[in-house]
């Protein structure tokens, strides 16, 4: 906030004289003069001519006149900068962004997100997919990173600490590298697999992988199961590298420059949504209604 001493010295400027300023601002001239001495004293300057006329600025007076009208204008845009920061700030979106979790479909999104809910402002926060980030961004949603969207499930959940809203299942597919010899092909069959290398995420980490894992082991023996413990680049480099299958999902389609991603003739599939806080904030809420409205409209 400015110094409302500022007011009172363009206001006497203004006026010519204590009494007249003190009309104007409703209060008495003692106490209008008793505020230019105390400006002048702070500023160590002499601001007007004090004269049985009246009161004339003096050359350090017309100085300061220019700059206390900048600086009043200037304090007052910058409340008004200040409170629309924060209107801004109450209603934006930290998106996080990775490839394992990339927000791209929300952006394809956003003009029909942004017809339901107009005050909403989105912020995309890039980071990279380590184990460690995936613990600390997952568990701490809300603080640096409000939402981030992927697949799930409940074990996946109750292991990183935060809740999710589902907006669709999306099939579980397989991912080849643009050399393999399924490549080709648009849609693979289960039989397509046989004496193929499958990499799986490990036991535990989705109930729903797991139901495919415990199918292909009991009823398809002819296809071997590579288990692995995260997924990162490194993974889809490993697919690639080795010719090897990699379970993977529609969404991850730009993640690797040299694997195609086919979709497969069976029934599994995995949720795919947003994940945020189980103690989200009434932005969160709202962005969430919107997507979700946008989504299946």
């Amino acid at each position: 906030m400015y110094n409302h001493q500022l007011e009172t010295f363009i206001q006497t400027a203004d006026a010519g004289s204590f009494s007249k300023a003190s009309e104007i601002m409703y209060i008495s001239p003692t106490a209008v003069m008793k505020q230019i001495n105390l400006l002048e004293s702070n500023l160590e300057v002499q601001l007007f001519y004090r004269t049985p006329r009246g009161l004339t600025l003096t050359n350090a007076g017309k100085s300061y006149y220019q700059d206390a009208r900048y600086m009043i204008q200037y304090a007052k845009d910058a409340k008004v900068r200040a409170k629309n920061a924060m209107i801004n700030n109450e209603n934006r979106i930290r998106l996080g962004t990775s490839l394992m979790m990339p927000c791209q479909f929300l952006m394809e999104l956003w003009s029909k997100i942004h017809s339901i809910s107009p005050e909403l402002k989105f912020e995309v926060i890039n980071f990279e997919n380590t184990p460690e980030n995936a613990r600390e961004i997952l568990k701490n949603l809300g603080q640096n990173i409000d939402v981030v969207a992927g697949i799930f499930d409940e074990t996946m959940l109750n292991l990183r600490g935060c809740a999710a809203t589902e907006l669709t299942r999306v099939p579980i597919c397989c991912a080849v590298s643009i050399y393999h010899t399924l490549a080709q092909k648009e849609k693979l069959s289960i039989e397509d697999l046989y004496g193929q290398k499958l990499m799986l995420m490990k036991r535990n980490w989705s109930k729903y992988v797991d139901m495919l894992r415990d199918d292909l082991w009991e009823y398809y023996p002819e296809i071997e199961i590579i288990d692995f413990s995260f997924y990162n680049i490194e993974v889809f480099n490993q697919c690639e590298h080795n010719n090897a299958v990699l379970m993977s999902v529609p969404q991850w389609k730009n993640v690797h420059p040299m694997l195609k991603i086919i979709p497969v003739d069976w029934k599994y599939e995995i949720p795919f949504g947003l994940l945020h806080s189980p103690t989200h904030s009434k932005t969160v809420e709202k962005f969430v209604y919107a997507t979700k409205k946008a989504f299946t409209e």
